[in-house]
């Protein structure tokens, strides 16, 4: 099976930009790109009369938004090899299966049909909290903010991927894909460490000396943490933050200079469920750039 970044499309320009994306980063990897659009199952299995052609005039509007989708990716990246897909069946699904055999998935953060509501429904849930390859959801608002029409000329990249970890076994996973997209990119890499000072009684003092010992600690851990990786890329500009305050606040806020943000799926504290809890909601709802979000191994 040919090595392919598998890419979710509706026909929006949300996953239009998700093509160029992932069009982009199926060429940094040296692989195909697989463009799959879902058929959700009320096109064939609805009970009402339908007008004679009716499912034949669904079918073609299915083909002629991955045509698009194809012309899109050839567009932006000559000579890249493109496949198609059309597959009955609910996004979630068909994204899951797709998922199985693909070096990652990429999806829009918001759509029409079968990729309505990505980001905020239960579709980016199911997906990123149940495959074992990288999820990239694609937010298309920046552009849109600066009055840059999305599927025109590309933004200036920042050349800067931004990764939060917490510490944890499954920090390794996450720190190891971000360096490596810093690589392909030749980007600066900046690596965020957030925690929150511990919950004391209401009249309870704060002697300076025990704040002075958190920030020092966790400026060990990132630092001990992200070494072994300065280590294994030696060509990635690294810069560290460490910081006292809320990940979401700190990840978003770093968010506004990257080209891609990088959470885990799994972790302890804060930074912990990133896909499941309340970290990776904030930062999915609140980026300013592509948000991936990487599963544990096995």
């Amino acid at each position: 099976m040919t090595a392919h970044v598998v890419v979710g499309v509706d026909g929006s320009p949300s996953s239009q930009r998700a093509v160029e994306w992932a069009a982009d980063d199926a060429a940094r990897r040296g692989c195909a790109l697989r463009i799959v659009h879902a058929c959700e199952p009320w096109t064939y299995d609805i009970p009402l009369q339908t007008p004679p052609g009716f499912r034949d005039s669904v079918t073609e509007h299915y083909r002629e938004v991955l045509d698009a989708a194809t012309e899109t990716a050839r567009r932006r990246v000559p000579g890249l090899t493109v496949e198609t897909a059309l597959e009955p069946g609910r996004a979630a699904e068909v994204l899951r299966r797709q998922a199985a055999d693909a070096e990652q998935v990429v999806v829009g953060s918001r759509g029409l049909g079968g990729f309505t509501g990505l980001l905020l429904g239960s579709v980016s849930l199911t997906l990123a909290g149940h495959v074992t390859v990288p999820v990239v959801v694609v937010r298309g608002e920046r552009g849109h903010r600066r009055g840059e029409a999305i599927g025109g000329e590309p933004e200036r990249p920042h050349g800067e991927v931004v990764v939060g970890f917490d510490g944890s076994a499954h920090s390794a996973v996450t720190l190891e894909y971000a360096f490596t997209e810093a690589a392909r990119r030749g980007a600066r890499l900046h690596a965020v460490h957030t925690w929150q000072m511990p919950v004391v009684g209401l009249y309870a003092p704060v002697y300076p000396p025990f704040s002075e010992d958190l920030f020092e600690a966790g400026q060990r851990v990132t630092t001990d943490t992200v070494a072994p990786w300065r280590e294994k890329f030696p060509g990635v500009e690294v810069e560290e933050t460490a910081v006292c305050g809320h990940p979401v606040a700190a990840l978003c806020e770093a968010s506004d200079r990257a080209d891609l943000v990088v959470v885990g799926s799994r972790g302890m504290g804060r930074l912990g469920s990133a896909v499941l809890g309340s970290v990776s909601h904030g930062v999915l709802h609140h980026a300013h750039c592509p948000v991936a979000v990487v599963p544990p191994r096995g």
